[in-house]
């Protein structure tokens, strides 16, 4: 076993539990994110958000993460269905996470605020969802899932180009104009990641990256 498996696999028992029930999702988890049309959206991205999460719930010194096991799980199950045709991805995925916390007993509440998590990761609005602050469990989430964003210019370099790859069924006229729609929508907001985390250095890092690709769609 990796060093890297041998994160994820503590990560989930100490969160998630052991046990053959969760044991079976684990390795069902991981499998998919081993699926081959997967270049950005697989296990070492799980991995990294997985570690970003108890990172930045581990540097809070004032409000702390309500239900850390949650933000984890969910960001094991995150994108956990993955098919970049699809426009239904944070759904089908929530879904399956539902299922597998169903099976594992978590109590209802809890599992509906992890679909709601999932869910909101198809826009991570840091602002508001539905008209309400979006808790200090979200927050943690999102920023940990847009991580990458503010990663170094060789970073965020090999993070388009292997996105790029799962869309490759998108002619290049179509990537530039969707992909310059999703750069436009960062930029445009008030905040990338919520400031309530204090990330002002990610968020400098994450504009300057997503301004410079932008300059090289020629938009």
């Amino acid at each position: 076993m990796s060093s890297g498996d041998l994160e994820l696999r503590v990560a989930w028992e100490r969160h998630v539990g052991t046990g053959e029930v969760s044991g079976g999702w684990y390795e069902s988890v991981i499998a998919r994110h081993h699926e081959a049309h997967r270049h950005y959206h697989d296990v070492r991205h799980v991995r990294w958000v997985v570690r970003h999460v108890g990172e930045l719930a581990a540097a809070r010194d004032g409000d702390q993460v309500a239900d850390l096991g949650a933000v984890v799980v969910a960001a094991f199950f995150h994108d956990v269905v993955y098919d970049p045709t699809a426009s239904d991805n944070e759904v089908a995925s929530a879904t399956l996470a539902a299922r597998a916390l169903a099976e594992l007993d978590w109590p209802t509440a809890r599992v509906a605020r992890v679909v709601a998590m999932i869910e909101g990761t198809a826009h991570h609005r840091v602002d508001t969802v539905d008209g309400e602050p979006i808790t200090l469990d979200t927050a943690v989430l999102y920023a940990a899932d847009l991580g990458v964003l503010a990663a170094d210019p060789a970073g965020y370099a090999d993070y388009v180009r292997n996105v790029r790859r799962e869309y490759g069924h998108v002619d290049d006229a179509d990537w530039s104009a969707g992909r310059t729609a999703v750069l436009r929508s960062f930029l445009e907001r008030r905040a990338i990641y919520a400031p309530e985390l204090g990330l002002d250095a990610w968020e400098r890092r994450a504009r300057a990256n997503l301004a410079a690709e932008l300059d090289t769609l020629g938009r």
